[in-house]
């Protein structure tokens, strides 16, 4: 195989944070640039954008801005390259991002292995690293939403009394009261929705099922725009176009996304509503409402119950508490 890296200046692998002063030529064979390609398209249409742009950041960083994540010779990358990305990774960004990232660059050199651009042994030394390293205080991102929020925003849904309004009514029930991920929603169809127990089949993330009993209310809500689409086959959820005509097209998440950023804006809510803080906030109405943490895993679908654990406000509510008992004397 041709080495397709020039190392301009030595990188010594007992200081790996000088990665930067080395350079690399961009990949110039067909086969090189398969990799990242490859590894983005084996993704879910979720994180494709996610894991590209940490490629393209990984693959700039490395080669001091010549390549991006398509023309990156990762074939030719070695432990001590790898070492030295995690080094400076670990240093600009915090842990959870870190570790996102290098979990992305363990997909690209998986796969340029896989098509024959490195050997066995210097994969798997390359993408032998540490996790970085931290803690994330819980609810550090995003925000919980109030119960007044939740009905204004139901409010501006019913005040457009257009099939927009009951599709978006549908749309915000669907995010509040089952937790759904927005390409969750997206992906719904009409063979996931069993309307006489109000349960919904969800696919997630790495094609993972689950089962959600949405409640009486959201059942209802769900039926109304059930009633204007129809029962055809295809996805729930219609895209509706400017004229207010329904398509038999479902929507991207890029809709679902911007159709609860609008109904946010239309219920005059100044405190910024991310469409992830619904799903932030079923989880935590689960775990306060005496939902075990196993079961509150399996709603939401996470792999891992220290996820589901993240999303836990009780314990910043008892310490919130504790903490009222140190009075401090004023003194005037």
């Amino acid at each position: 195989m041709t080495n397709e890296i020039e190392v301009i200046q030595e990188v010594e692998t007992t200081q790996p944070t000088e990665l930067a002063t080395a350079s690399f030529k961009p990949a110039t064979h067909k086969s090189s640039k398969q990799a990242a390609t490859v590894y983005i398209a084996s993704l879910s249409e979720g994180s494709r954008r996610t894991m590209s742009n940490a490629l393209n950041d990984i693959a700039e960083l490395a080669t001091g801005g010549l390549c991006n994540a398509q023309n990156m010779p990762w074939g030719e990358l070695r432990i001590e390259h790898t070492e030295a990305i995690r080094s400076q990774l670990a240093a600009r960004y915090s842990y959870a991002t870190a570790n996102k990232y290098l979990s992305a660059l363990r997909g690209a050199l998986k796969r340029a292995w896989r098509l024959n651009q490195m050997n066995s042994e210097d994969y798997h030394r390359a993408i032998d690293l540490d996790r970085v390293k931290g803690e994330k205080p819980p609810q550090a991102e995003g925000r919980q939403i109030e119960r007044s929020e939740i009905i204004a925003i139901m409010g501006a849904c019913a005040a457009d009394d257009s099939i927009r309004g009951v599709r978006d009514a549908a749309i915000i029930a669907i995010a509040y009261a089952a937790g759904l991920r927005r390409s969750e929603i997206a992906n719904l169809g009409m063979t996931d929705y069993n309307q006489v127990e109000c349960k919904i089949t969800v696919t997630g993330k790495r094609n993972k099922t689950r089962n959600i009993y949405i409640s009486a209310s959201a059942c209802e809500v769900l039926g109304k725009w059930l009633s204007v689409r129809g029962d055809a086959d295809g996805a729930i959820f219609y895209t509706i176009n400017k004229g207010g005509n329904m398509s038999d097209k479902g929507m991207s998440q890029q809709s679902v996304y911007d159709v609860i950023k609008q109904r946010v804006d239309d219920a005059g809510i100044t405190n910024p509503i991310e469409p992830h803080d619904f799903r932030r906030t079923y989880i935590g109405e689960l775990l306060d409402n005496g939902v075990d943490i196993s079961t509150a895993q399996k709603l939401a679908g996470h792999s891992n119950a220290n996820t589901t654990a993240g999303y836990d406000r009780r314990g910043e509510r008892a310490k919130k508490k504790a903490s009222q008992v140190i009075d401090v004397p004023i003194v005037k």
